[in-house]
């Protein structure tokens, strides 16, 4: 093994692709009407539980990794020996967690002589983070280097197509992304945002559709229209909550010659897209 890969659990890859690929994982913390628990990729905290605990009018928030809990994994695995690390980071585009790494690494570098530990900062969520991360493994199991791997990732990040809708606009309301105002008359009207992730990691809106099966069929083919079929080994999707509208986004895409793959979103990400969320993710041209 030429690496070592750490991630966070906001990658959504389930934690049984995780830990059989041997990927450290630092987990997220979710907190439900002010109790806080623990996203260890379905491990153990289901996202379907948490959907159905938001549909009831439970409270959900998701908070950053802290610069401790960086500096404990990092500590732990350059004890261990001198195999070089990859940490590929949620994006700083929408989190501070990046930048806590930042400052954990350079804290190390301070106490030891060699620190064998690479961030990189995916400018991804979701299962835009988990593609790269399969990625990183596919690189690691061919005996890529550290530095090769590094090279790739950097330059597949700014490729990386994430086209996402969302079923209720009360939460990107309560995200800050729209008004009160637009949520309510987009509500009443039936209006479903198109939303994308930026190179620079950031989501923004890319449009709107009138009713969930236009925007199901928006996402699919604006991914069909945009993808690498060369360069992308597979398709993920990721839902919340509604397995049936993946399914439906999976077969509009079927023809393609290109593995798809379908997970839930794991609870921090479901978080912020609430019961409807939905994510397809593949190489763009």
């Amino acid at each position: 093994m030429n690496f070592r890969i750490v991630t966070e659990s906001c990658c959504d890859l389930p934690y049984n692709v995780l830990e059989s690929e041997h990927v450290h994982v630092i987990p997220m913390v979710v907190t439900v009407d002010g109790k806080e628990y623990i996203d260890d990729s379905g491990k153990t905290f289901d996202s379907q539980w948490l959907m159905e605990e938001v549909q009831a009018g439970k409270t959900a928030s998701t908070s950053q990794v802290n610069v401790g809990t960086y500096l404990e994994m990092f500590k732990s695995l350059i004890k261990e020996d001198t195999t070089p690390v990859i940490y590929l980071g949620f994006s700083s585009g929408l989190s501070g967690s990046f930048n806590n790494a930042m400052t954990a690494l350079n804290m190390l570098k301070e106490e030891y002589v060699k620190v064998p530990i690479t961030l990189i900062d995916s400018k991804q969520a979701c299962l835009g983070e988990g593609l790269l991360v399969d990625k990183l493994i596919t690189l690691r199991n061919e005996g890529k280097t550290a530095q090769e791997a590094t090279l790739i990732i950097d330059k597949l990040s700014k490729r990386v197509q994430s086209w996402v809708t969302v079923d209720d606009l009360k939460h990107l309301e309560r995200g800050g992304r729209v008004s009160k105002t637009a949520a309510t008359v987009g509500t009443l009207i039936n209006i479903k945002p198109i939303l994308v992730i930026t190179e620079e990691g950031k989501l923004v809106s890319n449009g709107k559709t009138r009713g969930r099966k236009k925007s199901i069929a928006k996402i699919a083919d604006e991914t069909r229209q945009n993808i690498s079929i060369e360069d992308t080994d597979k398709i993920f999707i990721a839902y919340a909550g509604d397995k049936e509208a993946a399914e439906v986004a999976k077969e509009r895409l079927s023809d393609l010659t290109i593995p798809i793959e379908v997970y839930p979103m794991g609870p921090t990400i479901a978080c912020h897209t609430g019961f409807g969320g939905l994510a397809i993710f593949s190489i763009k041209d």
